[in-house]
C-alpha cells in the first residue's frame, strides 16, 4: 500500500524523577509497540522509528519521521505477526511474517513483496512468550533473514538470503526462539532453546550448534543479547542481575547485580539499558565494564508490565505452563544507533504508546 500519513501526535515532557527529556510519539487509543527489545527499531541515520499500531483494527507496521514526528502506515495485512517485524538497518525494508509466508515492505513506496512460503500450517507455538512470539532475526548487513516455524513437534530454523531468495533449513529441534545475528559477525547466531535450556549459538550455515551456558536447577536464565565488540552473550539471571559469557572460550563475567529484566547493550558495547520489575525501579543504565559503577535511572515508564509469574521462582521446571503476559505492556527499552536516546513502550495512559527518552551526555559512547 502507498504509505498513509497520520499527523503528528507527539507530546514532549520531562520525567518526573530524573528530569530527562521524554517524547511520547503516539497517542492513539489503541495498542502501539516497538519491535522486541533485541530487534532494531531505528534506521542507522535515526530518521525513523518503526513500530506496530493496532489503530486500524489489525496490527500494522508504521514509522515516525523524526524530523516532523508525522506517522506513516506502510502495511495493510489481516494476519501480520506483530512480533516478527525486523527493520533493515539501512531503513529500506521491514521484514515480517504474515500467515504462513515471509514478506518485506519497501519503506518509501509501501510496496509489499512475498519472499517465501513456509512449508507449515503453524508458524509458532501457542502462548505469549518465547517461541510463541514468532520473533525473527536480520543481519546488520541486511543480507540474511532468519525465521522459525513449526513442523509437527519440531521447531525449524530457516535462513533466507534477502538478495537471491535462496534459503536453507539450518536446524530442527524441540524449541527455537529469540534468534539474533551477532552484530560483529553475521556467521554467528544466538538462539534460545527451551525455557529450561536457553543459551545456544549456531553458525549461519548450520554448523557449530552448541550450548553456551548450562542452566543450574534453581536459576532463571532469560533475555539474552549480544554485547557488541566482545563475541559475548549477555543474559539475565532473574532477578539477581546479569552475566555475560564468551562464545569462543566460555569465560564468564558478572555485569550487574540489580533486577535487570529486558536488557541490551548500545551498539558500541559501552552501556546497557534495562527495564525492571518486582519491584519496578524504572529504566536503568549502567556500564557493563565497570561493576563498581552504580546503575542510574533514566526514567519511570510506569508500564503495567503484566506477568505475575515473574514474581517468584523459576516456574517452568516441571514443564510448560500457561502465563498471561501481554508483551505490549512491557517497556522493552532499546538504544538508538548513536546511543544518545532510548525507545520504550508504556501503557500508563491506558493504551500502549511509543516513547523516546534522552540519555544524559555522561552516558554517551
Amino acid at each position: 500500500m502507498k504509505p498513509k500519513l497520520y499527523n503528528k501526535e507527539a507530546i514532549f515532557f520531562k520525567d518526573s524523577i530524573t528530569n530527562n527529556q521524554i517524547a511520547q510519539i503516539t497517542c492513539d487509543k489503541s495498542i502501539q509497540h516497538h519491535p522486541f527489545f533485541h530487534v532494531n527499531a531505528y534506521d542507522k541515520e535515526q530518521s525513523k522509528i518503526f513500530f506496530i499500531s493496532h489503530r486500524t483494527g489489525n496490527p500494522q507496521i508504521m514509522f515516525v519521521d523524526l524530523s516532523s514526528y508525522n506517522l506513516y502506515q506502510i502495511t495493510d495485512f489481516d494476519e501480520l505477526n506483530e512480533w516478527s517485524i525486523n527493520p533493515s538497518l539501512d531503513g529500506k525494508y521491514v521484514y515480517f511474517t504474515s500467515g504462513n509466508s515471509g514478506w518485506r515492505v519497501e519503506v518509501e513506496s509501501g510496496i509489499e513483496e512475498k519472499i517465501i512460503d513456509f512449508k507449515t500450517d503453524k508458524m509458532k507455538e501457542e502462548g505469549m512468550v518465547a517461541a510463541a512470539m514468532g520473533t525473527t532475526c536480520l543481519s546488520n548487513c541486511g543480507e540474511w533473514w532468519g525465521v522459525t516455524y513449526k513442523l509437527l513437534d519440531k521447531s525449524v530454523f530457516i535462513i533466507i538470503n534477502t538478495i537471491t531468495g535462496d534459503n536453507e533449513v539450518i536446524l530442527e529441534r524441540d524449541s527455537i526462539s529469540h534468534m539474533q545475528f551477532c552484530p560483529d559477525d553475521s556467521n554467528y547466531i544466538f538462539y534460545a532453546g527451551p525455557l529450561t535450556d536457553r543459551v545456544w549459538v549456531i553458525k549461519r550455515d548450520g554448523s557449530g550448534n552448541k550450548r553456551v551456558y548450562e542452566k543450574k536447577p534453581d536459576e532463571w536464565i532469560t533475555h539474552e543479547s549480544w554485547v557488541p565488540g566482545t563475541k559475548e552473550i549477555a543474559f539475565v539471571d532473574w532477578p539477581n542481575g546479569m552475566r555475560a559469557i564468551s562464545i569462543l572460550d566460555g569465560k564468564e563475567r558478572t555485569l550487574t547485580n540489580f533486577n535487570a529484566w529486558h536488557a541490551i547493550s548500545n551498539s558500541q558495547g559501552t552501556r546497557i539499558i534495562a527495564d525492571t520489575n518486582f519491584p519496578d525501579i524504572g529504566i536503568q543504565i549502567f556500564d557493563p565494564n565497570n561493576l563498581e559503577n552504580n546503575f542510574e535511572t533514566i526514567c519511570l515508564p510506569e508500564a503495567t508490565s503484566v506477568g505475575d509469574h515473574w514474581n517468584g521462582p523459576f516456574p517452568y521446571g516441571n514443564g510448560p505452563i500457561k502465563v498471561y503476559a501481554p508483551q505490549n505492556t512491557h517497556p522493552h527499552p532499546r538504544f538508538s544507533p548513536d546511543g544518545k536516546n532510548i525507545i520504550y513502550t508504556s501503557d500508563k495512559t491506558g493504551f500502549s504508546q511509543i516513547y523516546q527518552a534522552g540519555i544524559p551526555e555522561k552516558h554517551w559512547p
